[in-house]
Formats: C-alpha cells, structure tokens, sequence
C-alpha cells in the first residue's frame, strides 16, 4: 500500500502505530495539541487512514515475526513455568544463570537483598530473594480469550444453558 498523499495523515499513522494512542499520535504529528483527541477520533473513522494503520500493523508484525500462533505458544511456555525448575535440592534457589530462559523472561519482578550483620564475634550474612511469578490466572484469562480458543464464549453459553434447563426442572417441580 502506498503512503497516504496528505503527509500530515501519513504521519499521523506512523505515530499511532508506535504506541496505538491516537492523542499522542496526532499531537506528535503536528496536529493541536488542544484537540488532538478530536482529530485522532476523526482520522481514525476516515476509512483510508484505517486502512493505512491496519496495513502499518500487519508489516509491523511480520516484520517482528509475532502472530496469534506466537502469542499462544508463549502464553503456553508461561503457564507451563514449574518452580521445581529453579530450586535446588534444599528448596533454595539456584543460581540464575542456571534458571531456564522460559523463568529469567517471564518474572515480573526480582527483589534480592543481602543483609549483613555480627553476632559478637561471629559474622552473619543472609540473603532474601523476592520473586514475582506471573499472573497464571490472567495468563490462563488470555488464553481462554483468545480467538482460537474461545473457551468464555463456550463456558458461557454452557452455563447459560445450564441455567435454563435448571429453571425449567424447578419449575417443573413447583406445585400450580
């Protein structure tokens, strides 16, 4: 697809495509800052800057090589995280040169702090490690939303019907 011809437009999806923020996106392209939400609404609904921006979008993916397929198999390798994988025998951690890639990439969060200390003439030093795990609830939520998958949809319609063939025994059962 060819560059849109209004340079300003153009650079407009440029700059929605870094961060999908359409305000920032119009005020960094060169448009008022005072109504750049406006304008970011308006360009988005005009049917050609839409195309452009879903076009910038897919080239952005290809190009990062990152698809549903991707997203889904790392969802997956997240899920699959054992914590056994980064303990040693004694139920420390072990070194995290030696934690698989799939644990050193997926933590949120790593607090260590080594606290030193005396006990008259004998020296103390303990270590606490803080790790956040991932959110397997939510990883688990993204999974189950995604297209492919579509496990709400079914759990609710599954429930929905549930309910209704309850509803209609009880009130099968209730006297007239």
């Amino acid at each position: 697809m060819e560059p849109l011809k209004n340079a300003r437009q153009e650079q407009f999806c440029l700059e929605y495509i870094i961060d999908l923020n359409g305000t920032q996106a119009a005020i960094r392209a060169g448009y008022a800052k005072k109504t750049a939400n406006t304008t970011a609404s308006k360009l988005l609904a005009k049917d050609n800057i839409a195309k452009r921006v879903d076009f910038l979008k897919n080239r952005r993916q290809v190009k990062c090589n990152i698809d549903a397929q991707w997203v889904l198999n790392r969802l997956n390798e997240i899920d699959s995280l054992d914590v056994i994988d980064i303990l040693d025998d004694e139920g420390g951690f072990l070194p995290i040169r030696e934690w698989p890639k799939s644990w050193r990439t997926s933590i949120s969060a790593l607090d260590i702090q080594k606290i030193l200390g005396a006990k008259g003439e004998e020296a103390l030093a303990s270590v606490v490690m803080k790790i956040k795990w991932p959110d397997k609830t939510r990883n688990l939520e993204l999974i189950g939303r995604h297209i492919s998958v579509k496990a709400w949809e079914k759990e609710a319609a599954d429930t929905s019907e549930d309910l209704a063939k309850a509803l209609a025994a009880l009130a099968g059962s209730l006297p007239n």
